[in-house]
C-alpha cells in the first residue's frame, strides 16, 4: 500500500496518471495538473494504463477514461484493483453512459466527470480527493458500535473479529455514520461531508451505500444498521 507523507501533501505535490486516447484530452488535462504542481504521466490505452501502475511505485491518483482501445476503463479498473486497493480513481465518461459511470462507482471509483468537462473542475475534484485520502484522523481512536470497531488511525474496520474489505471511500462513509448515530441525513448532506462537494449527482452517495450494506449488513436487503428514511436519507441505527 502506497502511504503518503505529510510532507509530500504540505508542498501538494502528487504524481497523478491520466488515461484517455486521444491525445488533446491528455495534454489539456497535463497543462493544468502541472500549473497546480502536480506530476503527470500520460497513457493512450488500458494495457498502457497498467504496465505504467504497475510500474510507478508513488503514484497518487488514476484519471480514466472509460471509452479505450485495447482495454475498457472498466476492465483496467477491475484489473489494478486487487494489487492496488487504496489507489484513488476519477473516470471520465461520455453523458450517454450512466450504466458504466454506476458500475464504476461499484466496483470502487472514487468520483467521476462527464465529458466534455471543464479542467479547473476536475482539478478541484482531484484536490479534493487527495485531500481526502491525505486527511489525519486522530491518532488512536476508536469507534465501536456493538461487534463493529473502527480504527481511525490504521484505516481498518472489523465486523466480529474479522477485518473487513473497504475502500477509502466505503470507510469514510462508514466511520461518518457510526459517528453520527440515529441522525438523518441526505445525500446532499453526506456527499458534502464524505465526498466534500456540495453539489454533484447523488448516486455516487446511493451506490456506496449499498456497497456498505453488502458488507456490514447479515440481509442488505432488509437492513439493521444503516437505514433509509423514505424522502429524506439515511440513519445509523446503533446496536
Amino acid at each position: 500500500m502506497h502511504s503518503h507523507s505529510d510532507e509530500h501533501y504540505t508542498q501538494s505535490v502528487s504524481t497523478i496518471l491520466i488515461v484517455d486516447d486521444d491525445a488533446t484530452v491528455r495534454g489539456v488535462v497535463a497543462d493544468y495538473l502541472r500549473a497546480d504542481g502536480h506530476t503527470v504521466l500520460q497513457a493512450g490505452d488500458g494495457a498502457a494504463a497498467l504496465t505504467t501502475i504497475a510500474e510507478t511505485p508513488g503514484l497518487d491518483l488514476v484519471i480514466l477514461d472509460l471509452m479505450l482501445p485495447k482495454l475498457d476503463g472498466l476492465e483496467v479498473f477491475r484489473r489494478l484493483r486487487p494489487s492496488h486497493p487504496n489507489l484513488p480513481v476519477i473516470m471520465l465518461t461520455a453523458k450517454d453512459s450512466e450504466a458504466d459511470r454506476i458500475l464504476g462507482l461499484e466496483l470502487g471509483a472514487d468520483d467521476y466527470l462527464t465529458k466534455p468537462f471543464s479542467p479547473r473542475e476536475l482539478v478541484l475534484r482531484i484536490g479534493a480527493v487527495l485531500r481526502r485520502y491525505a486527511a489525519a484522523l486522530t491518532p488512536g481512536e476508536t469507534l465501536q458500535d456493538g461487534d463493529l470497531v473502527i480504527d481511525l488511525e490504521s484505516r481498518k474496520a472489523t465486523l466480529a473479529g474479522s477485518e473487513l474489505n473497504l475502500t477509502l471511500r466505503e470507510f469514510d462513509l462508514l466511520a461518518h455514520f457510526v459517528s453520527h448515530p440515529n441522525v438523518v441525513m441526505s445525500r446532499t448532506e453526506l456527499m458534502g461531508a464524505v465526498w466534500g462537494w456540495n453539489y454533484g449527482d447523488s448516486t455516487t452517495v446511493t451506490v456506496h451505500v449499498r456497497r456498505l450494506r453488502g458488507k456490514i449488513e447479515p440481509d442488505p436487503s432488509n437492513p439493521s444498521r444503516l437505514a433509509t428514511v423514505w424522502g429524506r436519507g439515511y440513519r445509523w441505527e446503533p446496536q
